[in-house]
């Protein structure tokens, strides 16, 4: 087989399918500083010529990464946020491509300029899925701290500068 790995993510697949009772369910959180900042870029790059794929509110424990698995198509350009709770003090993203090779990392601190947001660009060199791994660090509240996740994809030109036919 040319590819190993799909054959065991496809036993791995129906391995957890019968173990569904056992698996760890990710839980959407609410956090009315985070919606307001969500709102807010949604709109900002609509206007840039993005489209919003994926959005996801999770609730994480400090210190602990969160996985997120996207598929990304070959050429595309991608722009990825994460808004962390506005009371942590350590925000990261490290994102892997297929062969587990950390090609994103971006770090934030409470006190940067929107230091609860974190925004990358990125540009896959392979249609393959990706793991993005948010983390967040707070002292005081260690677990049922809020995160919020999207995922756009560029489709044209920015509304400001579209070309007249």
């Amino acid at each position: 087989m040319k590819k190993p790995y799909l054959s065991l993510l496809f036993c791995l697949t129906l391995y957890m399918a019968g173990h569904a009772q056992d698996r760890i369910r990710q839980q959407s959180c609410s956090n009315e500083l985070i919606s307001q900042q969500a709102d807010s870029l949604k709109n900002l790059y609509g206007k840039d010529g993005y489209i919003l794929l994926k959005e996801a509110s999770i609730s994480m424990e400090s210190e602990f990464e969160m996985p997120v698995i996207v598929p990304l198509t070959q050429g595309s350009w991608y722009q990825f946020v994460f808004i962390g709770d506005y009371s942590s003090r350590l925000y990261e993203v490290r994102m892997y491509d297929w062969n587990e090779r950390q090609v994103v990392f971006r770090q934030k601190k409470w006190g940067d300029v929107d230091g609860n947001v974190i925004v990358y660009s990125y540009v896959p060199r392979f249609s393959e899925f990706h793991m993005m791994k948010p983390v967040q660090v707070n002292k005081q509240k260690k677990k049922n701290l809020c995160g919020y996740v999207m995922l756009f994809k560029r489709t044209g030109a920015p509304e400001g500068n579209a070309q007249p036919e």
